[in-house]
């Protein structure tokens, strides 16, 4: 038996791991177990979850509505960041963990549990996000982490100790994925995909379609922005949550938004990650060309930089920190005329912009044209002399410094 520990909060998913849990608690810590979910828009996945969770041996589950949440205090701010991990990774899971976390604390408080639990594996980034959201919260709670404690080594471990107690779940030998899932994307790990070499099988995608199984035709959409957050479609505003699942549904029959990673995780080694973002790919690809419309040379330039940082700072769970808020509050003051339009093609898992408008435009035809417009010619001259200033004082030097080494030879 464990050290003695009387309730714990477990966030819980329904999945493999979290399954297998329950039982293990009262097995190991014999304590209270309180099951605690968020629907952050894997609906068909939290069907049954609140009987399933007290069969399995839970005295209660949670299961809360978080998705208007999610949406516009977690993706809009990403959104507004540009951030992407390692060019490619648009950081679905790592964004939502925060939120789960703090909000299993929440009910842990609330029901006075003296420990909190999640299913996250000692080789995994998910453990470091969960782990951090607690410490900045509720550091007095005890953290329970199964897989860091348990014998069981494998997947194929759990999903006997799963049968063994006559706990239903989803996984099988043969078809052993990871996943995750919520509006933001859903992303597959394990199986074949732990060979680098071997490509992901076709029936592995749940929300993009093969491009060649898209329909024929060109789909051409506009997504609106009000200070870098997408606020409508075609020129109809739509509420935030039911904009997103309408942009993942056109993305996902044109089989937008598939990226697989080999990613670098923050235990230092790397794995590989495959991901469906399809409302998600339309949103961050409008969003930085309008950018280039109303941003300045150099606010682009910094932001940019900065994007980097805070996509490495969210994928390594720093969600709840004075930096996080400090990188919000210079990318909420670059996105205030960030308001316009972007038109985009898509067709058969390719998307095209077509065209970018916004009354904050700095784009001036009468500067930019060929044909005419107020620009004088002349000011270059005077522009390049200053900045060629540099190269032509060094030229001047390594001329003199040749002219006298072969005087002196």
């Amino acid at each position: 038996m464990k050290e003695r520990v009387k309730k714990v909060v477990l966030a819980y998913s329904g999945g493999l791991d979290t399954s297998i849990i329950i039982p293990w608690l009262k097995e190991n810590y014999g304590c209270e177990i309180i099951a605690m979910a968020g629907n952050i828009g894997q609906d068909d996945e939290l069907q049954g979850l609140e009987e399933k969770a007290i069969r399995s041996g839970a005295s209660k589950c949670y299961v809360e509505d978080l998705r208007h949440e999610f949406v516009t205090e977690y993706l809009w701010p990403l959104v507004k960041s540009g951030a992407m991990y390692e060019g490619k990774y648009l950081l679905g899971t790592s964004i939502a963990r925060p939120l789960l976390a703090k909000r299993q604390v929440e009910v842990a408080l609330e029901e006075g549990a003296d420990a909190v639990a999640h299913g996250c594996t000692g080789k995994g980034n998910d453990q470091v996000r969960f782990e951090l959201t607690y410490k900045a919260f509720a550091p007095h709670l005890k953290i329970i982490a199964p897989w860091r404690e348990w014998n069981i080594r494998s997947r194929h471990e759990a999903i006997a100790y799963a049968k063994e107690r006559n706990i239903p779940i989803a996984a099988t030998a043969d078809k052993i994925y990871s996943r995750d899932s919520n509006i933001w994307h859903m992303s597959h790990e394990g199986g074949i995909l732990e060979d680098p070499s071997q490509a992901p099988p076709e029936d592995l995608f749940m929300l993009t379609l093969d491009p060649r199984s898209c329909p024929e035709g060109e789909s051409e959409i506009t997504i609106d922005f009000q200070q870098g957050v997408p606020v409508g479609l075609n020129g109809y505003t739509i509420r935030s949550v039911q904009l997103l699942e309408d942009l993942n549904e056109i993305a996902g029959t044109n089989g937008i938004g598939r990226a697989d990673c080999i990613e670098n995780r923050v235990v230092g080694m790397k794995s590989r990650g495959v991901y469906e973002t399809p409302g998600g790919t339309l949103i961050t690809t409008a969003h930085r060309e309008l950018e280039s419309l109303v941003l300045d040379r150099q606010t682009r330039y910094h932001k940019d930089i900065l994007s980097v940082t805070y996509a490495q700072l969210v994928y390594e769970g720093h969600w709840f920190t004075p930096l996080r808020e400090a990188f919000d509050a210079f990318f909420t003051k670059t996105q205030e005329v960030v308001t316009g339009s972007v038109t985009m093609s898509l067709y058969k898992g390719t998307m095209a912009v077509k065209s970018r408008k916004s009354p904050f435009s700095l784009y001036r035809q009468d500067i930019a044209s060929f044909d005419t417009g107020s620009y004088n010619h002349h000011d270059a001259e005077g522009f390049i002399n200053l900045l060629g200033l540099p190269a032509a004082v060094r030229s001047r030097l390594m001329v003199n410094q040749y002219e006298t080494l072969a005087r002196s030879v």
